[in-house]
Order: C-alpha cells, then sequence, then structure tokens
C-alpha cells in the first residue's frame, strides 16, 4: 500500500501518523509539508527573501523528522516533497504525480462557523477521489467499527480495507442502520401495516448483509465481537454506538458526492467526519473501481 502522509509539523499530523501504523500492512509512506504563504498579499514576494528561506529550511526539518518518525513507526519511508503554495492544491498536485492508495492526514476538528470556513483534511476528504485516513487525536488502535448500509459502495469498502489493514489481534464491530418510519415520506406514516411490512424487509435485509460481512471476515481468519443492527438516524446512530463501543477507527465508504452535492444535501460518511472523535477511513468508491 502506498500512503501520502500530509505533514505541518503539528502533534496532530503526527498523531495521525501513529495512529495509522497500528493498522497499516505493507505500507510505503512518502511524506509532503506545504510551504503555505498564499496568506500574504499578492505584492509581497518572499521566495528569495530571509522569510522564504527560513520557512524553507523549517520545511526541510520537518521533512526529516517525519522521515524518522516513519521509520520508528515501524513503516518504510519512500520519498519526501516540499513544496510551496495552496496546502490542498500542492497535495492534490502531488496525488496527480504518484499513484496513492491512501492519503493520511491529522484534522484539528474545527466546530461552528470554522468547519463550514473549511480545512485542509475537509477540502481533500471531499475534494479528491482517493482514500482518505483521518486522524484527531492519538488512540490505542485497537477497535474498528466496518459501518455499513448492504450497498456495492459500502461492501467495496471493507473488501478494499480487508485487503489493505492489518486485522490481527484487533477487535472488529460491524454495524448497519435502518432508518425509522419518521423519515419516510408522509403518506406511508399513515399505514401502520405498510410501515410494519417495510421494517421487517428492513431488518432482513441488515442481517443478511451483516451475516455476509460476518462470514467474508470469518473465511479471511478474523472472528468479529459484535454485528448489531440499529435504527434512527444512520450517522447519528453510528457515531453513538462508537462512542460507546470505544471504537478507535471508523471504515465507511462514500460515493464521492461533488460539492454542491455535499453542502446541500450532506452524507453519512461526511457527518462521520465531521463529529467522530475517533478517526476515520473513507474508501472512495471512484478508488475501488479504477485505478488511478
Amino acid at each position: 500500500m502506498k500512503v501520502l502522509f500530509c505533514t505541518d509539523g503539528s502533534n496532530i499530523s503526527y498523531n495521525a501518523l501513529y495512529n495509522f501504523s497500528k493498522w497499516a500492512k505493507d505500507s510505503i509512506v512518502d511524506v509532503i509539508c506545504v510551504i503555505d504563504w498564499s496568506f500574504l498579499p499578492e505584492n509581497v514576494r518572499v521566495e528569495a527573501s530571509g522569510f522564504g528561506n527560513t520557512c524553507a529550511n523549517i520545511a526541510d526539518d520537518i521533512l526529516l523528522f517525519a522521515k524518522s518518525e516513519i521509520e520508528k513507526s515501524g513503516l518504510l519511508c519512500g520519498e519526501t516533497f516540499k513544496y510551496c503554495g495552496s496546502a490542498v492544491e500542492s497535495i492534490l498536485e502531488q496525488c496527480d504525480k504518484e499513484s496513492y492508495d491512501v492519503i493520511l492526514l491529522g484534522s484539528h476538528g474545527k466546530k461552528g462557523i470554522q468547519k463550514w470556513l473549511g480545512s485542509v483534511s475537509r477540502e481533500i476528504a471531499y475534494g479528491e477521489k482517493l482514500t482518505t485516513y483521518i486522524s484527531k487525536q492519538q488512540n490505542f488502535g485497537k477497535n474498528i467499527l466496518f459501518a455499513t448500509d448492504g450497498t456495492d459502495s459500502a461492501n467495496l469498502a471493507i473488501t478494499k480495507a480487508l485487503e489493505n489493514l492489518n486485522l490481527e489481534h484487533k477487535e472488529i464491530f460491524l454495524c448497519t442502520v435502518n432508518e425509522t418510519a419518521d423519515m419516510l415520506f408522509l403518506n406511508g406514516n399513515l399505514d401502520s401495516n405498510w410501515i410494519m411490512a417495510i421494517e421487517e424487509k428492513q431488518q432482513k435485509f441488515a442481517m443478511d448483509a451483516l451475516n455476509d460481512l460476518k462470514e467474508r471476515f470469518k473465511h479471511k481468519g478474523f472472528n468479529t465481537i459484535e454485528e448489531v443492527v440499529l435504527s434512527g438516524n444512520p450517522a447519528q446512530k453510528i457515531l453513538d454506538y462508537a462512542s460507546a463501543k470505544n471504537i478507535d477507527l471508523i471504515v465507511t465508504g462514500s460515493r464521492g458526492r461533488n460539492k454542491m452535492q455535499d453542502f446541500l444535501l450532506g452524507s453519512v460518511s461526511k457527518k462521520i467526519l465531521e463529529n467522530a472523535k475517533c478517526d476515520v477511513l473513507i474508501v472512495k468508491d471512484s478508488a475501488m473501481h479504477c485505478d488511478k
């Protein structure tokens, strides 16, 4: 697995590296550090100035330290890259040059209006078609939750994770969420028999999906701790369950909506990423169907 580790030298970015190393299997990790001068006025040039040289030296120090931390974490360090400019654009440019399986980033987990103003991790997670691992704080790297809705996108996400993640000696949880009747259209809510029939079909579909996944894990040599069908708002129920079970990593699929759809409609994976306290691995649908 080839990984692009994005770091600004912060503890949060290194926490992402330490956490990921507990799940990584046969990984080569490239490192990118971006000198972002986009906050300066356009008429200010710093490339050849003492300030510019200082920034470049700091970036070199960050890359050198990152390389040593990758090796200490038991991973294989590949190449290091230093860019100048927008962090998001630079990371995407590097992804265009090389083929990566995962982009690894830390997130400050901003709330409220700051969350909507965007961040590097958020822009990458929803602007890039590659699988993205986002971390907010260091954890034990023990409990992993696979959230599925039984769709091809979710199943392919789990297939990809099974191929690339080290699940030896991990506690594996599976869950799916049935939306409750109050989320259905109004006319349906007026027919109690119809609602009961739908709920029975939902429950059967969910249990069949979880049992199939359980067998897939068993076939790979891994036993699951728990398989559960929840009812309610999918994102919130997954978050509540992850919190109750002290989950360290949530794995979910994403169909890769565009930015306008993301803003207007939201998505389960988006809400999980923005509100989860644990790490989140978002496996993109497009990344699973084709190679870059």
